[in-house]
């Protein structure tokens, strides 16, 4: 396993049968050693520093159904909410107040009739915000809506592709979705010029090692600026209410992989880590994470933007905790960075 781990690190990449025992080894020495590799080059590019990005749920309405979200179309137990764009201006304001100089906003997947005002929204940012970066993570939209979107501001757009393997998309998603047109979402903000993010759920229903396979050659052929991946958590108000969550140490093994395989990619040690362990966060920075996001969406919404189950939204993982997520990283001897954190920046 030392072997293949510094020949990852070396190369960035291996071939399938390599990765495929990476992915399946239990050697406890060997995957100590991996984030250890991991860890190192994220401190050659980066530094000791972990950016920081002020999430901003603007809405819990979606358009789609996927059977794994706690926000789907068909869950009617849920309070939906739309920020206006004064309200996320405020939490934008108060996120620049405390050093936040990349805002996150996440929403459901809204009708194409939306669009205007979201083009609005990240206009109004951007004039107000100028030398802040505005990453969306709002679904799929048209190529027209997307180089809008560009012009008017936005600068990264994540969007997880969830799984690369066509069986496994169609049983986490009804019909009336597309693998194929996720995939070309994801080409063209790729060629519009956005730093663009994709990834998945780690252990979501279903999935096996060879999913995880087609996902890990995926993502290394896309060379994303970004990759965005975490447990899978589920919700009690979605058709994968009684299935396991994902593994927490399989995730921390792909985040040190991915480490590996793209020395300079943004990473960041998703809220569902912090979710299923108390110190899910720091250990996703150990294993070669640089980029966490606190929540500045309002408090009074939190609670409606559930997309799994008993989701960490306080303490440090939310913006007004940002004291306390300063020290739990000084504890394991890193610190926040407040500049923007672009792709590949140190």
């Amino acid at each position: 396993m030392v072997s293949l781990i510094e020949k990852l690190r070396q190369r960035h990449t291996l071939n399938v049968d390599e990765y495929k025992a990476l992915l399946l080894s239990q050697d406890a020495e060997a995957l100590k050693y991996l984030q250890e590799q991991a860890q190192e080059v994220t401190i050659e590019v980066f530094g000791n520093q972990v950016f920081i990005r002020g999430l901003i749920e603007i809405t819990n309405r979606c358009r789609n159904n996927c059977y794994y979200c706690g926000i789907r179309k068909g869950n009617q137990a849920v309070v939906r909410y739309e920020l206006t764009q004064e309200e996320i201006l405020a939490c934008c304001r108060k996120g620049y107040a405390l050093g936040f100089r990349t805002f996150v906003l996440q929403g459901g997947e809204t009708p194409d009739v939306k669009d205007d005002r979201i083009v609005g929204i990240v206009s109004a940012i951007r004039r107000e915000f100028p030398d802040c970066a505005i990453t969306l993570s709002l679904g799929e939209k048209s190529r027209e809506t997307y180089e809008r979107l560009f012009q008017a501001g936005a600068n990264r757009y994540l969007l997880r592709h969830e799984t690369h393997n066509e069986e496994h998309y169609r049983r986490l998603h009804p019909s009336g979705m597309s693998l194929r047109k996720r995939l070309q979402c994801l080409e063209w903000l790729k060629e519009i010029g956005y730093q663009t993010g994709t990834g998945i759920m780690v252990g979501s229903p279903g999935q096996s090692i060879d999913h995880l396979m087609e996902d890990i050659l995926f993502i290394e052929q896309f060379h994303p600026e970004m990759i965005g991946i975490g447990p899978f958590i589920p919700h009690h108000d979605t058709p994968f209410a009684t299935c396991s969550p994902g593994s927490v140490e399989m995730t921390l093994k792909l985040l040190s992989i991915f480490r590996l395989m793209h020395p300079k990619v943004l990473l960041p040690s998703t809220t569902a880590l912090s979710t299923l362990l108390p110190d899910g966060r720091e250990r996703g920075i150990l294993a070669g994470a640089n980029v966490v996001m606190p929540n500045l969406s309002p408090r009074e919404q939190r609670e409606n933007y559930t997309l799994y189950d008993n989701k960490a939204s306080l303490g440090a993982e939310a913006a007004e905790g940002l004291q306390l997520l300063e020290e739990k990283l000084a504890a394991i001897g890193y610190r926040i960075s407040k500049e923007r954190g672009d792709y590949g920046s140190g």
